[in-house]
C-alpha cells in the first residue's frame, strides 16, 4: 500500500461541480484583483472567526508582516516569538529591522511556553507574535494578560489553526490581530498562495487595508510606504467555497487523530499528540514524537508512507539568524522536539485501511 502524506485530489473530486463554477463566475465577471467575491469571502471568514474584520492579502507570510507594519514595528523594537516555527514567521519580524526574541516550547503542545514568554519581555518588547503550531492554539490567557500589562500587542500567527478553538473561541479572535495562509496544504487551501488578517480593531483593520494596496486610498495618492499584497479573486471563490466544508473536514481529520491515538499510545517509543483541556485541534498535522525519529521516518519512506519533519533546524540555529548570537541550548524543549517530532498522514479523506497501514508499520518499526 501507498499512503501520502497529503492527497488533494479527493476532496477537489468531492466538490469539483461547485469549484468549477465559482471559477467560471469569477472569469465571466473579468475582476480579478479584490472586488465583490474577495469582499463576500471577507465577510464569511471574519463571521467564521468571530471577529468584526477580515482583510484578504496575498500570503499567510504577507498577513504577519503587515500585522506588524501596522502596529509600527521598525529598527530597534523587539518581537518576542518561537523558534520552533516556520520561517516567515521570524523573517517577516527581522525584514522591519526589528529584533525577534526566542522563548521556549511546551513539550506537550510544541507551542510556546507562556512561563518562557513572560520571562524575555522586557522595555525594548514592541509586540508578541505566538504561533498556533499543528492546528492547537497557544495557551493566551497568561501572554495576553502579561502582554497587556506591559501594553503590549499579541499577533496570532494562526496559519496552522483555522478553526481551533481555545476554550470556545476561534483561533484568530484571541488576541490583537489574527494571521492565516491559505497555502494549498492548509486545512483551508486554495489553488495557490494567500492570507488573511483577522481583528476586532477598526483601526487596525482600515491601516491593513491602505498598506495593502500601496498606502493608497485614492489611486497615485498615497498617504503612507505600504505593499502590494491583496487576494486574488479566483482564490477568494475557491475559498468560499471550501469554508463550507471546513468543519466537516476538521471533524474528519479528528476522527482520524483519534485511531492513531487508540493504535499508538501504547507503543513504547512513541508519544502522541497532546491537546490541553479546553482546546480543540484541527490537526493540520499530526505528529509524533520517538528518540529514533530519523531510523522510523526512513522505515516509513521505505513502506511508501509520506511523512515530514517539521522544523529540522529551529530558527534560532539557522545561518541566516546567526548574528543574534544564538547557540546550541539556549532553548532546550525546541531543540529537543526538532530531533525526535515526525509528522505522518492525517488528511481528510484517508481510509480507515490506511491508518491501520501506517500504524502497522510504526508499531512494526518498534518491535
Amino acid at each position: 500500500m501507498k499512503v501520502k502524506l497529503l492527497d488533494l485530489f479527493p476532496q477537489y473530486e468531492g466538490i469539483k461541480n461547485e469549484i468549477d463554477a465559482a471559477i467560471r463566475d469569477v472569469l465571466s465577471s473579468q475582476q480579478f484583483i479584490l472586488g465583490a467575491h474577495v469582499a463576500g469571502f471577507e465577510e464569511s471568514f471574519a463571521e467564521y472567526c468571530g471577529v468584526r474584520h477580515a482583510v484578504g492579502v496575498a500570503s499567510g507570510s504577507d498577513a504577519i508582516l503587515l500585522a506588524l507594519m501596522v502596529l509600527g514595528i521598525g529598527p530597534g523594537d523587539e518581537v518576542v516569538t518561537t523558534s520552533y516555527t516556520f520561517f516567515s514567521t521570524v523573517s517577516s519580524i527581522t525584514r522591519l529591522g526589528a529584533k525577534p526574541v526566542f522563548a521556549d516550547i511546551d513539550p506537550g503542545t510544541y507551542n510556546l511556553d507562556p512561563g518562557s514568554v513572560t520571562s524575555v519581555l522586557s522595555a525594548k518588547t514592541k509586540a508578541v507574535v505566538v504561533v498556533h503550531l499543528f492546528g492547537q492554539t497557544v495557551d493566551m490567557d497568561p501572554i495576553v494578560t502579561a502582554a497587556a500589562a506591559r501594553g503590549i500587542p499579541v499577533i496570532e500567527d494562526a496559519c496552522q489553526s483555522v478553526g481551533a478553538l481555545y476554550n470556545g473561541k476561534k483561533a484568530g479572535s484571541l488576541g490583537t490581530a489574527g494571521c492565516f495562509s491559505f497555502f494549498p496544504s492548509k486545512n483551508l487551501g486554495g489553488f495557490g498562495d494567500g492570507g488573511m488578517i483577522v481583528t476586532d480593531n477598526d483601526a487596525l483593520a482600515e491601516k491593513t487595508r491602505l498598506l495593502r494596496g500601496h498606502g493608497a486610498r485614492e489611486r497615485y495618492f498615497h498617504d503612507e510606504i505600504g505593499i502590494n499584497s491583496r487576494l486574488d479573486a479566483i482564490q477568494a471563490a475557491v475559498l468560499q467555497i471550501k469554508l463550507q466544508h471546513l468543519d466537516e473536514w476538521n471533524n474528519r481529520r479528528r476522527e482520524n487523530a483519534a485511531v492513531y491515538d487508540e493504535q499508538l499510545s501504547n507503543l513504547e517509543g512513541i508519544t502522541v499528540p497532546f491537546v490541553e483541556n479546553g482546546n480543540e485541534s484541527i490537526y493540520n498535522q499530526y505528529v509524533i514524537r520517538c528518540s529514533r525519529r530519523d531510523a522510523l521516518k526512513t522505515y516509513l519512506a521505505r513502506n511508501d508512507i509520506g511523512c515530514e519533519i517539521y522544523y529540522p533546524v529551529p530558527l534560532h540555529l539557522q545561518k541566516c539568524f546567526a548574528y543574534l548570537g544564538g547557540g546550541e541550548g539556549d532553548l532546550p524543549e525546541t531543540e529537543r522536539a526538532a530531533k525526535e517530532t515526525l509528522a505522518i498522514p492525517v488528511y481528510p479523506e484517508l481510509s480507515e485501511k490506511e491508518i491501520d497501514y501506517v500504524a502497522s508499520k510504526i508499531a512494526e518499526f518498534i518491535k
